[in-house]
């Protein structure tokens, strides 16, 4: 891909930040050629090339975002319709009782996923509370697949994945759901894993009108189960979805960097309300838990938010709330929690919003 200057962004990956990739990654540059991929609404090709039907062959459209979100975690990436469609996939290529390792605290639907599998004897599925790395390491040598979140969704715990997949002896695939660090935070197969899967309906598209899912696999072969999985089991994007999330794809560093700051100073000033029991906030990212002192607390503050929305998700440009102990798969989390996602409004009208509604509740 060549710039009119000769420019072949590949040849210099290694030398270029995050932020440029994000733009450059997956455009195209000949001359003539449109600035941005165009969405192929196509599902059927003409015959003479390698591409003649869209579910087994893909889409230029799906590529384009597959390159770009490729490039920024430095691995093969694998657009599928939903991030839930990703572990479906990676569990397609798990051998029949394979061990699997989950935190206690992450994505209720993919315990729930898992949870089904285990129920159906398909396969036998472990929880491992976030911070007991001992059991982790254990797990990394005696499971078939490690599942990691970090920071874990919805309690925004710390996992070690470097201590994970460094483990000695370890013969588990490591699989990290980077959703909530997006690949400008943390690149996991720099850290050692196998797969890194996200939810691109959040963070990545970041506008709240898509949904989308990708794997990126440090191996090409790997890479190429996942992609056969998708095909074999009709988990494949839409053309406009997958159009909404390259698009969005190109403005996140600059949304996550102002989210980020505005959710450091949000923060802060929780931490030092009367009203709020405990704030869990990583330093880093858009996500904060502010905890409570009871569910009918944090029902109450979550009604009275006039600004923030109650709403599920996260990682749009509005901001969201919501009390995850009233959603099935997360019943066991603190009843007083709500999980806050940082939008792109002004920080002083988000506090003066979040202000009002603690100040009602004492």
């Amino acid at each position: 891909m060549k710039c009119g200057g000769g420019f072949v962004y590949r040849d210099r990956v290694d030398e270029l930040s995050p932020r440029t990739l994000a733009i450059v990654a997956g455009r195209p540059h000949g001359p003539g050629e449109p600035l941005n991929t165009p969405i192929v609404p196509a599902s059927t090709y003409g015959a003479g090339t390698d591409r003649a039907y869209a579910r087994q062959n893909g889409t230029p459209t799906w590529e384009a975002f597959e390159e770009a979100i490729g490039a920024l975690e430095g691995g093969h990436a694998t657009a599928f319709a939903s991030g839930i469609a990703t572990l479906a996939a990676i569990v397609d290529v798990l051998p029949l009782g394979a061990k699997v390792a989950v935190p206690t605290f992450s994505y209720a639907g993919s315990r729930g996923l898992l949870a089904h599998e285990h129920e159906r004897g398909r396969l036998v599925v472990s929880e491992i509370p976030p911070g007991n790395t001992n059991g982790w390491l254990d797990a990394a040598r005696e499971a078939d697949l490690v599942w990691l979140e970090s920071p874990t969704n919805p309690t925004l715990d710390l996992i070690d994945i470097e201590a994970v997949t460094g483990a000695p002896a370890r013969t588990a695939r490591v699989v990290v759901d980077n959703t909530f660090a997006t690949p400008l935070g943390r690149q996991p197969l720099k850290l050692g894993a196998d797969v890194v899967v996200h939810s691109a309906t959040k963070l990545i598209g970041g506008h709240s009108d898509l949904l989308l899912g990708v794997t990126i696999a440090a191996d090409e072969e790997l890479a190429k189960e996942l992609r056969d999985s998708r095909s074999r089991n009709g988990a494949t994007p839409g053309a406009l979805e997958a159009w909404l999330a390259l698009r969005g794809l190109r403005t996140l560093p600059v949304r996550l960097a102002e989210q980020a700051s505005t959710a450091a100073k949000l923060a802060d000033l929780l931490a030092r309300h009367p009203a709020v029991t405990k704030v869990r906030y990583p330093g880093e990212g858009i996500m904060i838990g502010l905890e409570l002192g009871s569910a009918e607390a944090a029902d109450k503050v979550c009604a009275s938010l006039a600004l923030i929305r109650h709403a599920t998700s996260l990682g749009g440009v509005e901001s969201l709330v919501e009390r995850r102990a009233t959603m099935e798969g997360d019943r066991h989390v603190p009843p007083g929690l709500i999980r806050f996602s940082v939008g792109l409004e002004d920080p002083d009208d988000l506090w003066r919003d979040l202000e009002r509604a603690l100040s009602a509740d004492a």
